[in-house]
């Protein structure tokens, strides 16, 4: 078994969500006591979200480059970075590291053609929806998305970060997220990317009429993979 090197603290109620899973899934397919050999580096997501709001990438690509080199000397075999926006550093991050970093968009474009969809509705952070970091590791594997209008992009963000990653779970959010999801079915999407790692707390597949991709979850399954990979 590979031991993960998960980088959180995102906010540490999505990074909980990675533990859980990764560890009931070993667990599933190792059976008795088994769980997951893991490393985590939980960084103070008030200072990485404030070098979000001020656009100071280089300083939030440098302190995460930082965790994974910690993540490496601490015996990482790979590096799971526990959220979707901060994926726009991980060339920063790569640099620093002799691992793998096991990127979330790819791992959520392989779910999506296992699907047989092409085209998916994209939710997450501002800087997610609107930036093409992210958006373009889809397109360039064939897969079409769409974002919803701006003002549905502004509430989504000011959900995320003033109720979500405060661990508030409220039905009013869960009924604006829904009718935004139902417009981007109405304009074509023929799944759903939760494209943070906190909307899988509010959003289920229940609440939703088409294919949901949760990238927390998928993210965490991957990693098992990978961990687990040639020792079953």
């Amino acid at each position: 078994m590979k031991t993960i090197g998960l980088i959180g603290g995102m906010s540490w109620e999505s990074s909980a969500s990675y533990y859980r899973i990764i560890n009931e899934k070993v667990k599933a397919r190792l059976g008795g006591l088994h769980s997951a050999k893991c490393v985590l580096y939980s960084v103070d997501f008030d200072e990485i979200e404030r070098y979000q709001a001020e656009g100071d990438w280089e300083s939030a690509g440098k302190r995460l480059a930082e965790a994974a080199v910690s993540l490496e000397n601490a015996g990482a075999d790979f590096v799971v970075i526990c959220t979707n926006t901060m994926h726009k550093v991980i060339d920063d991050i790569e640099k620093k590291v002799n691992i793998p970093v096991l990127h979330i968009a790819d791992a959520t474009a392989k779910q999506i053609h296992q699907a047989d969809i092409r085209k998916v509705g994209l939710l997450g952070t501002k800087y997610t929806m609107e930036q093409d970091f992210y958006k373009e590791r889809l397109t360039s594997q064939d897969i079409h998305v769409l974002i919803p209008d701006q003002d549905a992009r502004h509430q989504i963000n000011r959900i995320i970060f003033e109720e979500l990653c405060l661990g508030q779970i409220r039905p009013d959010s869960r009924d604006y997220y829904k009718a935004v999801i139902q417009q981007l079915i109405n304009d074509g999407a023929d799944g759903i990317v939760l494209g943070c790692t906190e909307i899988g707390l509010l959003i289920s597949p229940e609440d939703v009429t088409v294919p949901i991709f949760d990238t927390a979850e998928i993210h965490a399954t991957e990693a098992v993979k990978m961990s687990l990979r040639d020792s079953t």
